[in-house]
């Protein structure tokens, strides 16, 4: 067994990681895994979800980015019927204005475990933020741990859904295909248009 969930062997299926990082050091399962959507994105909230897996597996189940949206959806089905518990945190633009981004994605990773805590053994979650004392974080957890993925899964799709429903809201921006991210489509609107109440006016290229 690896000394360090970093150190699994190549394409070690994201099952029998959770599997060996659940029983390793002291720990002990059910394992709660967190990840967020929309850090890097010019408009539209960052949300964190955090999942604790049920018994069997999800067919199909990988980090979103690598999902086409359809499959993502499907996925996210079979996650939230499967599931012992899943949370969702989100903070919207003008809060991560105010207080940043990495701020948001602290926040939001803490709250979405902290509803988990009744239900989970030991928590991980995608990046290297200090979070709490019991949560460990692990860059890339995302493409290696099941639960991990599975939170990468429900923040992408009610992140995407959120944009969908802002794109009617604020028209002419593109929010239903580019989601809120830099695309050349997203950035010639705001030279033509202007922010909306919806983007990160702090961000470079954004408020002027």
């Amino acid at each position: 067994m690896p000394g360090h969930p970093g150190e699994r062997p190549p394409g070690a299926p994201l099952y029998a990681f959770d599997a060996a990082f659940s029983g390793e050091n002291g720990r002990s399962g059910p394992l709660a895994g967190a990840d967020e959507a929309g850090r890097g994105s010019l408009a539209g909230p960052l949300v964190a979800a955090a999942v604790v897996l049920g018994e069997g597996e999800v067919e199909g189940l990988a980090d979103s980015k690598t999902l086409r949206p359809e499959a993502r959806e499907t996925v996210f089905a079979e996650v939230l019927r499967r599931c012992e518990g899943v949370s969702v945190a989100s903070f919207p633009a003008w809060w991560i204005d105010r207080y940043g981004v990495g701020s948001a994605n602290r926040e939001a990773l803490r709250g979405a475990l902290s509803a988990l805590a009744d239900r989970a053994g030991c928590c991980l979650a995608d990046g290297n933020l200090r979070l709490r004392p019991e949560v460990e974080s692990l860059p890339r957890a995302d493409s290696a741990s099941a639960t991990v993925a599975a939170a990468s899964v429900v923040a992408k799709v009610l992140r995407d859904g959120a944009m969908r429903a802002l794109a009617a809201e604020s028209p002419g921006y593109g929010f239903e295909r580019n989601k809120g991210y830099g695309t050349p489509e997203h950035r010639l609107a705001l030279r033509e248009l202007g922010p909306c109440r919806v983007h990160r006016v702090s961000w470079s290229g954004v408020g002027g």
